[in-house]
């Protein structure tokens, strides 16, 4: 289900500020403040296709506030962020609830079937995926630079796994325009990073 969020409900310029500081951690090479402008961007051009574009808007900004590739509970730990920050700045609970669910989704990259607000936003959280080899492979380096602490071989597999999941799948994009524009892409690319980790050395 899709809820219709206040349009008129905005993240203050204070709370942006304490955002982007997150995202400007040391440890992250993929997951920065370059990653979040990037979906800001996607979001403005593909805006006619979301229901409620504030939420997407506040998932966007809070689904990486917290990241530590060696931690599982990034989602969780981010969500709980989402929940008091937006509580602080008086959100009505519902939509807070909105956002925490969206952040949710992302450990698992996956929504309820119907709700096309989620699959938007969980589509272009993959955006880079479906982009030119150039894009795909700068973002392929910087996964690995945040898991520089990962053994080479088992990086190789558990990246493996991950690629392959997505490849396994019967969409990897859901919402139609976006599948249209990246699929064909995004599966090139993975094939292409999963030959390259299958390479000796």
């Amino acid at each position: 289900m899709t809820m219709n969020g206040p349009v008129d409900l905005e993240l203050p310029a204070e709370l942006i500020v304490r955002l982007r500081a997150r995202y400007a951690e040391p440890q992250r090479h993929y997951h920065s403040v370059r990653h979040i402008d990037a979906l800001l961007r996607w979001l403005k051009r593909f805006s006619a296709l979301a229901g409620s574009p504030a939420s997407i808007e506040a998932a966007i900004w809070f689904h990486d506030a917290i990241y530590d590739a060696q931690r599982r509970d990034n989602e969780t730990l981010s969500a709980e962020l989402a929940r008091h920050e937006l509580g602080a700045i008086g959100w009505p609970a519902p939509a807070i609830e909105r956002v925490a669910a969206l952040v949710l989704a992302t450990q698992h990259h996956e929504a309820g079937a119907g709700d096309a607000d989620a699959w938007l936003f969980l589509d272009l959280d993959l955006s880079v995926l479906g982009q030119s080899r150039r894009s795909y492979a700068a973002y392929a380096a910087a996964v690995r630079c945040e898991y520089a602490w990962l053994p080479e071989a088992d990086y190789r597999t558990g990246r493996a796994a991950v690629l392959g999941s997505f490849l396994e799948r019967e969409r990897i994009y859901r919402t139609p325009p976006l599948r249209t524009a990246w699929e064909p892409a995004a599966r090139d690319n993975l094939r292409w990073e999963l030959g390259r980790l299958s390479l000796p050395g």
